[in-house]
């Protein structure tokens, strides 16, 4: 069971972490121009720019790979460059809450409870795809938000963005039901990525609305034979998106 008060997890997935080095990836990345798009970047110091660029580095995670738990190490912020990150709780039981997923150009301060104090729940990360992050050493990100007041209000900003997906997800979960989570991850997922056909398989689209595979394959198998989507093998076409919306 879930603990609502801490929301602390003890049991960690024991997922074997597939970090790579992925020199031809990595060496391809302008770190200056990669640095420059952090959203604090104007805001530093000539010596804190040239500290970010002697300790940021990157790191490849494959798909399905372990990115973080809080029973690791810190990380320090997270910014991904490419592919996906997911987020999400682990019960004593096994069972997985997605929280939020995170793509291109965004960022993540809860893989660094070491640099805010105030984080006190734990997460899990993994890679949805193959992945590739900048990381900001904790010790790194610590001595910023120490020094400069801009870095420490955006850092506690993003803290409380993620926090604030964590409650949307919880909320979901808690008043929503499953026909209409579905619904709504089906319509998003076609937004995100631009296509009406979305191409996952029933148990990963299970991971996301933090639902059984089963209960899932029930669902769409009622929504295709409403016409609202058309199944095929690893992959689900949305056919009455008005139909759906109506659902959420």
């Amino acid at each position: 069971m879930f603990t609502a008060t801490t929301m602390t997890m003890r049991t960690a997935k024991k997922v074997t972490p597939a970090v790579t080095t992925a020199a031809a990836s990595i060496a391809a990345i302008d770190m200056d121009r990669t640095l420059t798009q952090l959203p604090f970047w104007s805001s530093l110091t000539e010596h804190e720019m040239e500290t970010l660029r002697r300790s940021a580095f990157v790191r490849h995670y494959e798909k399905g790979a372990f990115i973080h738990s809080s029973d690791n190490e810190c990380l320090g912020m997270l910014f991904v460059l490419s592919g996906e990150i997911r987020t999400y709780l682990l019960s004593e039981e096994g069972r997985e809450v997605t929280l939020f997923r995170l793509y291109l150009g965004e960022l993540c301060v809860l893989s660094a409870s070491c640099v805010i104090s105030q984080i006190t729940f734990d997460t899990q990360m993994t890679a949805g795809m193959d992945t590739d992050v900048l990381i900001i050493p904790a010790n790194i990100i610590a001595a910023l938000k120490e020094k400069n007041l801009y870095v420490r209000c955006f850092l506690y900003e993003l803290a409380t963005k993620r926090f604030s997906d964590v409650m949307w997800a919880m909320q979901q979960i808690m008043f929503k039901g499953l026909d209409r989570r579905l619904a709504d991850f089906l319509l998003a997922e076609a937004v995100r990525t631009g296509s009406d056909t979305i191409r996952m398989t029933h148990e990963q689209i299970a991971q996301h609305i933090s639902s059984a595979r089963e209960a899932v394959a029930r669902m769409l198998k009622n929504f295709s034979e409403d016409g609202l989507v058309e199944l095929k093998r690893g992959a689900i076409t949305l056919r009455d998106t008005e139909g759906l919306n109506h659902l959420k």
